[in-house]
């Protein structure tokens, strides 16, 4: 009985730690901390392009209004600071940097096609004449 204890004692306190890591006040702690790094990072033309905004309402949404050129000093705060990190949160933030590169592969696809002159608004790519 002792074993169980034990046991149902470990796996609470896992779970804890789990749930704490996602905590709005958590999550924001980070966000605080990382864009702090990240201006400490940007050359000074770029700090002030560098901003999280929590939701007031929707305390789990952040909204990160950065400037495509500071994006790498973000990408490197954050894994800077993953290993300090819960899991969860680390989990969080992976995919943060994830949606980020995304988005950033998406711009720069945009930017080949205008370079090019490519009509990219129709169902085919095609040069524009």
């Amino acid at each position: 009985m002792a074993i169980i204890n034990h046991m149902m004692k470990k796996i609470d306190t896992d779970v804890s730690n789990l749930k704490q890591g996602l905590h709005p006040q958590n999550l924001s702690y980070w966000y605080d901390k990382i864009i702090k790094e990240t201006i400490e990072m940007a050359p000074p033309w770029l700090q002030d392009k560098i901003k999280v905004h929590q939701d007031p309402v929707l305390t789990m949404k952040f909204n990160l209004d950065i400037s495509k050129r500071a994006v790498r000093y973000f990408m490197v705060a954050v894994d800077s600071n993953l290993d300090d990190m819960p899991y969860s949160t680390k989990l969080y933030f992976l995919k943060v940097q994830e949606i980020m590169s995304i988005e950033m592969d998406k711009s720069l696809v945009w930017s080949i096609f205008l370079i090019l002159g490519i009509n990219s608004t129709s169902k085919y790519l095609y040069p524009i004449i």
